[in-house]
């Protein structure tokens, strides 16, 4: 599991309660399968909601994390989310490494708790044409 690290350092790992909430969070009809050279590797949902759309379960298979296979993934959506004037929010564990690479995409912190850190991305101006 991608997140058990992180939720074992944050004394939060419940393999019950873990499953849970991706079951909670799980909407089919918003969620994208990454496959890398033809295999799975990972998914990401992208979740309309009222004021927003919600990043939720990006995860990735752990030997592509650091290689640009995430920043690819997220950058294709928030351009797509940029063209549409769409505010983006996401919650991230605490002290995620994950973290650094939303920051890098334009998030920002919006609150947190010993747990989360919820974030937002404001959608990025439009490029004057050329």
């Amino acid at each position: 599991m991608v997140l058990r690290a992180d939720l074992e350092r944050l004394g939060r790992y419940d393999e019950h309660r873990v499953r849970q909430r991706l079951r909670d969070k799980f909407a089919p009809e918003h969620t994208r399968v990454i496959e890398v050279g033809g295999a799975f590797a990972g998914c990401v949902t992208l979740r309309p909601a009222e004021d927003a759309h919600w990043l939720e379960n990006f995860l990735l298979a752990p030997h592509l994390h650091g290689g640009g296979t995430g920043t690819a993934v997220l950058s294709g959506l928030l351009e797509q989310c940029d063209r549409d004037g769409i505010v983006v929010r996401l919650q991230v564990l605490q002290g995620s490494a994950a973290r650094r690479l939303y920051e890098r995409h334009g998030f920002t912190v919006e609150s947190e708790d010993p747990v989360d850190v919820f974030m937002k991305r404001e959608p990025a101006p439009a490029s004057p044409a050329e």
